[in-house]
């Protein structure tokens, strides 16, 4: 099962229409790619699963609970199963590299 996967297959996958891609799902975690453009509107809702973003590339601010951050390239953020969270303000196109443990529940 063990794979590499390339930035550049993975953003070949995402468009406007999908702005997710999963490429990666066992029983323990999944993964995926999001890609939210400058100005566009993140319509998440909490998750059952615990998640870890990586900031690939991009700027904008995150919500988590009641908190807003400043996130950009490099960041990583945790966000604990059920909290109320989304990106706002994105003032540049983020990438984000998205991990869910145990594996995202669809």
């Amino acid at each position: 099962m063990s794979d590499v996967f390339r930035l550049s297959d993975l953003l070949g996958k995402v468009s406007d229409a999908k702005r997710y891609h999963e490429f990666l799902r066992i029983p323990a975690l999944s993964a995926g790619l999001y890609v939210l453009g400058a100005g566009a509107a993140d319509r998440q809702r909490p998750h059952t699963e615990d998640e870890i973003y990586y900031v690939v590339q991009g700027k904008a601010k995150m919500q988590l609970g009641r908190t807003h951050r400043n996130v950009a390239k490099g960041d990583v953020i945790f966000v604990e199963a059920g909290l109320e969270h989304r990106f706002f303000e994105i003032e540049h196109e983020l990438e984000l590299l998205v991990v869910f443990a145990p594996a995202e529940t669809k």
